[in-house]
């Protein structure tokens, strides 16, 4: 399915990640077992002393603040030795690099604002840019990021963030409190074309820089998320860069280039490759390279992206060859999974594959309708649409019972609400949709209504189309033609953000702290460019979310969510289909992974990303596959399913 970011927030993959042979194809370069040193800094235009600003006194964040801090009213939080296990691994070596497919070449690679609202978009920007805080890979408490310390005011409402002196742009200019300034203005600036971001950071006054490394921010109201929101939800741009912009202006500049980033990697404009793929370059020069929770993560030199569009087995044939380093499966190739398991690489143990159980949520995908014109205005209309969909059976015979079916927005979450399912009923969707006034059938079959037979359009890509001939048929068995028209990705997502569709199938990654108004909220559904895509309006709903947001208890933020989730499934506005038992992937053996294998909280859609910056380049390994592959030798090691599982038996400590 079209795999779109949840909105909002999302921390910076590299933090989180960092908190929780090689064969060149595309636009990469072949690199060498010792390449450090083969990286040319060539970004770097600004050489700032190291350290802080000797001109800032200690109170406003300068030198000697942090003697200062605890009194001041700030927190922190210090990485134990214990704990740096599950910020990566301390065999791990710098180097190398990793072959990852994809099959969407983005329409831009801006890190804000229209069109970035894609899966691969929010991996890439998590290696590029950072935040002011993180969270821990395991309590979820906040961490140090960008900013040393941070302060919550009494009122709740009053964030005080502490930059850290040591931090640097790719350019080398350092991280002030101007570049927050900067960052929130363009975010909520509507020139950018994303208004649930607009909403989202609406929710302050303007911060205010009160030194060099001090920023406030207050918020219009208390808000359980608002520490999140600013905190860890907002990646900081540099103000020399953007400050002079407006939100179109900003469009305009950034499209295939990227302002300077503060993350561990950078992406080069000479590095994206029109339509091929592109090319994420470690920073040797990474201010935060050495910090307790960061210094095990961001191994390779190169992150390589290969772009195979809309084609998984052409992508599935060319990880087998070695030239993608890791493939996970999806439904469109689970079939792969189950049933080719005898090819070379498997039965030599070049390749092992490997099942991940996390804790991260699950996403959805199936089944959506846009609700503001007929027929999906009838709520009658849309349950006999979910009524028809026989997921069950797809699960059994197209996907192997390697899938479970859910009934919730919040699969693998304690969010989730236990809906009631609907059936596959073709009896009682027929009649549903009598009841909507469609009771004749013309010549052809075709249900009739106002002299107009019941015949939809439905743009799919190619990979879709086994998932959608089953409904399509179930549909025609009552008297509805769904005519399935193939576009590419992003032909498909321009005309739903522009709200130019009737029916479309969806998917959509998880949220660890849900945030349902970005998708629910009423003053969204007549809007472009969000996720409130069906056009989804609900009293109820609407005041739901404005108590969810003041709902500090964790007991009481699940009632909240569990009964949005049951109005909004009893609104039948989408269909649930299933999620997979686990993360399946194929790996070809030449990387070191941490004995967990993903971090706690990894999520389906950015698994790619937690592995490129978790995992690392074994040369030891790696020289053992080349060999073995040149000699087509049986390297031995375990040939099954390889079952990690520790996240599913890790007790927490109390």
């Amino acid at each position: 399915m079209i795999a779109r970011r949840s909105a909002f927030v999302t921390t910076s993959i590299a933090m989180l990640v960092l908190a929780t042979m090689v064969v060149t194809t595309g636009c990469g370069r072949r690199a060498s077992k010792d390449a450090s040193s083969e990286i040319k800094i060539t970004w770097k235009k600004y050489n700032t002393p190291e350290g802080a600003d000797p001109s800032v006194p200690d109170s406003l964040g300068g030198a000697g603040f942090e003697k200062l801090a605890e009194g001041m009213g700030f927190s922190t939080y210090v990485v134990s030795d214990e704990e740096m296990k599950y910020f990566g691994d301390a065999n791990a070596k710098k180097g190398g690099q990793i072959n990852i497919g994809e099959a969407t070449f983005p329409t831009t690679f801006r890190p804000e604002g229209q069109g970035s609202s894609l899966a691969v978009l929010t991996d890439v920007k998590g290696y590029i840019y950072e935040t002011l805080l993180s969270t821990h890979p395991i309590t979820r408490e906040y961490i140090p990021a960008l900013a040393s310390h941070w302060k919550v005011g009494d009122d709740k409402m009053t964030f005080t963030f502490r930059i850290d002196p040591r931090a640097r742009f790719s350019d080398g200019k350092p991280v002030t409190a101007e570049d927050v300034v900067a960052s929130w203005r363009i975010l909520v600036d509507e020139g950018i074309l994303e208004p649930a971001l607009n909403m989202v950071f609406n929710k302050f006054e303007a911060p205010v820089a009160k030194s060099k490394y001090m920023v406030e921010v207050k918020a219009k109201t208390v808000n359980f998320r608002n520490l999140l929101y600013f905190g860890a939800g907002m990646f900081i741009y540099p103000a020399h860069e953007l400050a002079q912009l407006t939100g179109k202006e900003f469009l305009e500049k950034y499209n295939f280039n990227m302002p300077a980033g503060t993350g561990p990697y950078i992406l080069l404009e000479n590095d994206i490759k029109a339509g091929q793929g592109w090319k994420l370059t470690r920073r040797p020069d990474y201010w935060a390279a050495n910090e307790k929770a960061s210094k095990y993560g961001a191994n390779f030199n190169y992150v390589n992206y290969v772009v195979v569009k809309d084609n998984p087995a052409l992508m599935y044939e060319k990880f087998k060859s070695g030239e993608i380093d890791l493939y996970r499966f999806n439904m469109a190739t689970t079939e792969f999974w189950v049933n080719d398991t005898t090819y070379d690489a498997i039965k030599n143990g070049w390749v092992r594959r490997h099942r991940f159980y996390t804790s991260g949520p699950m996403g959805t995908s199936g089944i959506t309708f846009n609700m503001r014109k007929a027929p999906f205005d009838d709520i009658r209309v849309r349950k006999a649409f979910n009524m028809l969909y026989p997921r069950q059976t797809v699960v059994e015979k197209l996907l192997y019972n390697e899938y479970e079916v859910y009934d919730t927005d919040y699969p693998n979450t304690p969010f989730a609400s236990l809906n009631q399912p609907t059936p596959f009923d073709p009896a009682g969707a027929a009649k549903l949709l009598a009841e909507a006034g469609w009771t004749s059938r013309n010549a052809d079959g075709l249900l009739v209504k106002g002299g107009r037979p019941f015949v939809l359009e439905m743009s799919i890509t190619k990979d879709q189309e086994r998932w959608m001939t089953p409904y399509q048929q179930e549909l025609r068995k009552v008297g509805i033609d769904l005519r399935l028209k193939f576009q590419d990705f992003n032909s498909i997502i321009k005309n739903i953000d522009e709200r130019n569709f009737q029916i479309f199938g969806y998917g959509y990654t998880g949220l660890l702290t849900p945030n349902p108004e970005t998708s629910l909220k009423s003053t969204l559904a007549d809007k472009s460019d969000n996720n409130n895509i069906q056009g989804f309006k609900n009293a109820r709903v609407d005041q739901l979310l404005d108590e969810y947001d003041s709902t500090f208890s964790v007991d009481g933020q699940k009632r909240i969510i569990r009964e949005i989730d049951g109005i909004v499934y009893d609104s039948y506005m989408k269909s649930h289909w299933w999620n997979p038992k686990g993360i399946r992937m194929a790996v070809w053996d030449k990387f070191g992974m941490p004995s967990y294998g993903l971090g706690r909280y990894t999520q389906l859609s950015y698994v790619y990303g937690t592995a490129g910056l978790s995992w690392w380049f074994d040369e030891e390994k790696a020289t053992k596959i080349a060999e073995a592959r040149k000699n087509k030798t049986d390297i031995g090691g375990d040939k099954g399913v390889i079952v990690h599982d520790f996240w599913r038996n890790f007790q927490d400590v109390k």
